[in-house]
């Protein structure tokens, strides 16, 4: 009740007494005449409550004590590397179609720190079979795993007609290009333009006991179903479209986050 009052005698005192100030600016001023004063007052109170993201893609944004890269591309906002977040991790001969697993190319251990600490999880992050995307902690508070839809939106907005951004198999004219990065495939002629800002690289995928070509070709999850499958895409270095189709959810693939 103390707190009631007092709230009511500011505004009472506010209506009462406006406060004028003469060269020098007012932070709580809202209307610029030179007062605080009973519309200042309103104005606060009409926004009580309120939030207001201070994120702006383009910059990075923090997760699990990494800063990732985004950047926009049509209407949608994407992280621009792969997803790292790696909360245990498993030799490449364990998996499962229903359970989360998460794998480091190359990297055959169990421990974290180890695995954190290679090359290959510095450049191309985690690869995660289809459960593991799934779970709630890949993704910072206000982003998700892209749909098939979603992969679709982008690469229309890249240039793909509707039809074929729907359709299965190598679709489109150079929007593989424009995905991949500029550096890091090991053909020098598999290399992109990333004119989407995308920056795709070569992370490889891990399938039944083994690790399989990582500097030649990406792999990425959709969160979409498709019967007992999954939709990916896949980027190939010696190819300028993308490649659409279902893939087992056992299957070790690299992942990013759109923006909700």
């Amino acid at each position: 009740m103390r707190s009631f009052n007092s709230l009511f005698l500011s505004i009472l005192f506010f209506i009462a007494f406006p406060l004028t100030f003469h060269a020098q600016n007012l932070s709580a001023d809202n209307d610029g005449d030179g007062c605080v004063a009973t519309s200042d007052l309103m104005t606060l109170l009409s926004q009580f409550g309120e939030c207001y993201s201070l994120f702006t893609c383009g910059y990075p944004i923090s997760h699990e004590g990494y800063n990732y890269n985004t950047v926009q591309i049509g209407a949608q906002c994407w992280f621009s590397e792969n997803c790292r977040y790696l909360p245990v991790v498993r030799p490449s001969s364990e998996g499962s179609t229903i359970s989360p697993y998460y794998y480091v190319y190359g990297y055959e251990g169990i421990d974290v720190t180890t695995a954190k600490a290679t090359a290959n999880y510095e450049t191309y992050g985690v690869l995660y079979n289809w459960p593991a995307v799934m779970e709630p902690g890949i993704c910072p508070s206000g982003w998700h795993i892209p749909t098939d839809l979603e992969w679709q939106i982008m690469e229309i907005a890249l240039g793909m007609s509707a039809s074929e951004a729907s359709s299965v198999g190598f679709r489109g004219t150079d929007q593989g290009s424009q995905m991949k990065s500029t550096i890091g495939w090991n053909s020098s002629g598999g290399n992109g333009f990333n004119s989407s800002g995308f920056t795709g690289l070569p992370g490889g995928y891990r399938y039944s006991g083994g690790f399989y070509y990582n500097g030649d070709n990406g792999y990425w999850w959709s969160a979409s179903e498709s019967g007992s499958y999954s939709w990916v895409r896949i980027l190939l270095y010696d190819v300028d479209n993308v490649y659409r189709n279902d893939n087992s959810r056992n299957v070790g693939f690299s992942a990013r986050c759109v923006r909700d």
